[in-house]
C-alpha cells in the first residue's frame, strides 16, 4: 500500500485563491508586479548594469492602463492569485494572456518573491495555458530557473534573445528614405503582415499602441513594414516583409532616440538588428528568451515585451 505524500504547503494552498482578474484587482496586481520584477532585476543585474530603480508612478499607471485594456479585450486570459487571509485581500501572483486569432501570447506573469516555490506559479500558468486552447504560443521569458523549467515542460522552445543598449553615435546615422508616419487606416495591411510573420494579426493591440506610441511605416506596400517607437526612441515593436525594410525602420527609431536607448528581443534569425546596433555604437548583451510553441521564431521581427 502506498502512502499519499502530504501537501508541503497545505495552509498556503488553502489561503491563496486563483481566480479571474477583476478591474478592482489592478492596483494590487500592479504593486505585486512592481515588487516581483524589481527583485528579479536586482537578482539578475550584471556588474556593468546600472542599479535597478523602482517603477515610477508614470510607469505604474501605464501598467494598470495596459492590463485594463487586456481585461476589456480578452478577460478569460487574465488571472490573479489572491491571499484570502489578508485584509484587504492582496494579489500575490498574476498571469495575463491573450488570444489573437490562431495565436496565444503571455503578456505578463509573476509571483511575489515571498510566495515563490509554493506552487502558485504553476497554478497560474496551467490556467492561462488552458486558455490557449491549442493555439500556437509566444512570449518573452526571463532567466528565472523555476519559470524557464515550467515553460519548457509546457512544450515551449526557448530561444536566447539579446538586447543592445547605449547612446546612439549620431555620426553613424544614415539618410533613411521610403518611410512615413503611420495612420489608423494602415492597421488592416499591418495585420496581414503580422499573419505572414507571426501567424496572427495584433488586431486591437494595434489600436492601443497607435494611441500610445509613434507609428512609422514603409511607403512601399509591396515591401511592407512598420515600427512603433517609444518616447525615447525605443523600437517597441517592429515587423517587416524584408530585412532591408526592417533595417530602415530600426534606423528611424534610433534617429529619434534621446540619451540612452534600448533595442530589445533580438533573436538569432534577426541578426540584421545586431548589425545596425553595432554600427550605431550600442553595446550587446544577452536578455532572457523568446519562448515559442508550434511556430517558428518570427523574422524580420522585434517583439514587444507585452504585445509580442
Amino acid at each position: 500500500m502506498r502512502c499519499r505524500l502530504a501537501d508541503p504547503y497545505p495552509d498556503l494552498m488553502d489561503a491563496v485563491q486563483v481566480r479571474p482578474m477583476r478591474e478592482g484587482d489592478l492596483p494590487s496586481a500592479e504593486r505585486a508586479s512592481a515588487v516581483t520584477f524589481f527583485a528579479a532585476d536586482r537578482d539578475t543585474r550584471r556588474v556593468s548594469d546600472p542599479e535597478p530603480e523602482p517603477r515610477s508612478a508614470v510607469a505604474s499607471q501605464q501598467w494598470i492602463d495596459r492590463m485594463r485594456f487586456f481585461l476589456s479585450v480578452d478577460p478569460q486570459g487574465c488571472w490573479v492569485a489572491v491571499d484570502t487571509t489578508a485584509n484587504p485581500r492582496t494579489v500575490v501572483g498574476f498571469a495575463v494572456s491573450q488570444n489573437r486569432g490562431d495565436l496565444w501570447y503571455l503578456a505578463t506573469y509573476g509571483v511575489l518573491p515571498s510566495h515563490q516555490g509554493q506552487g502558485i506559479g504553476k497554478r497560474l500558468m496551467d490556467t492561462v495555458l488552458n486558455h490557449a486552447d491549442g493555439r500556437a504560443g509566444i512570449f518573452s521569458s526571463s532567466v528565472h530557473p523555476g519559470a524557464t523549467r515550467r515553460y519548457r515542460l509546457a512544450g515551449f522552445s526557448l530561444h536566447p534573445q539579446m538586447r543592445m543598449v547605449g547612446t546612439v553615435d549620431r555620426s553613424t546615422l544614415p539618410t533613411v528614405n521610403g518611410l512615413r508616419e503611420g495612420r489608423v487606416d494602415d492597421i488592416e495591411w499591418m495585420d496581414h503582415l503580422d499573419q505572414d510573420v507571426r501567424i496572427a494579426g495584433h488586431g486591437p493591440d494595434h489600436e492601443y499602441m497607435l494611441n500610445t506610441l509613434r507609428l512609422v511605416v514603409s511607403q512601399d506596400r509591396t515591401k511592407p513594414g512598420y515600427v512603433y517607437v517609444g518616447d525615447h526612441g525605443q523600437a517597441s515593436l517592429l515587423a517587416a516583409a524584408h530585412p532591408e525594410v526592417a533595417q530602415r525602420l530600426l534606423w528611424e527609431a534610433l534617429a529619434s532616440s534621446r540619451g540612452r536607448t534600448l533595442v530589445n528581443c533580438i533573436t538569432a534569425p534577426n541578426e540584421w538588428a545586431l548589425d545596425i546596433g553595432l554600427t550605431a555604437r550600442l553595446d550587446i548583451g544577452q536578455e532572457g528568451y523568446i519562448a515559442v510553441r508550434d511556430m517558428p521564431v518570427p523574422a524580420p521581427y522585434l517583439a514587444s515585451g507585452h504585445f509580442l
